[in-house]
């Protein structure tokens, strides 16, 4: 159905941000003498990212890598999942760091993404904590779950535990 995206990912320079069990350190494959060339970066809220991961075959094909890093989002207009949850943009920036071997990047990309948040807070925006900084600290005020799939997601992040 997409031709072109099919040839992206069935070519061998080709990798997929995303983390999971299966991807590598994106450090390591940049150590790697032949780079690859390509970076297939999935876009949208956590949930919408899951779905297009998953449901397109094509992104099984690509080496999957992930970037293990303990840097907080800067993106605090937005609530994130865990403390080291970190947006499209954010991942983007890093990546590109360290595939470029060069930490300019990653502040340049990240400038307007800081002006952005800057300006909303000006102008009535409030900082918004991670799901997992609220749930530790019992300030959650919305309604725990009933299904016990999301539920025990919840009670991993309160006890600190990858998920």
């Amino acid at each position: 159905r997409y031709p072109e995206l099919a040839t992206v990912c069935r070519s061998p320079s080709t990798l997929i941000l995303y983390p999971g069990a299966e991807a590598t350190n994106l450090e390591e494959v940049a150590e790697m003498p032949a780079s690859p060339s390509v970076m297939i970066i999935v876009d949208g809220t956590w949930s919408q990212a899951k779905d297009i991961f998953y449901k397109n075959s094509l992104f099984r094909l690509p080496k999957q890598v992930q970037i293990k890093t303990n840097i907080s989002s800067q993106y605090v207009i937005r609530t994130q999942p865990t403390n080291t949850c970190l947006s499209t943009l954010e991942c983007a920036a890093v990546a590109l760091t360290i595939m470029e071997k060069n930490k300019s990047i990653q502040e340049t990309i990240l400038r307007p993404l800081q002006a952005l948040c800057a300006f909303q807070l000006q102008h009535g925006a409030q900082i918004h904590h991670s799901k997992e900084h609220l749930l530790k600290t019992g300030l959650y005020d919305k309604p725990m779950p009933k299904n016990k799939r999301k539920l025990r997601r919840m009670e991993l992040l309160v006890n600190n535990v990858k998920i």
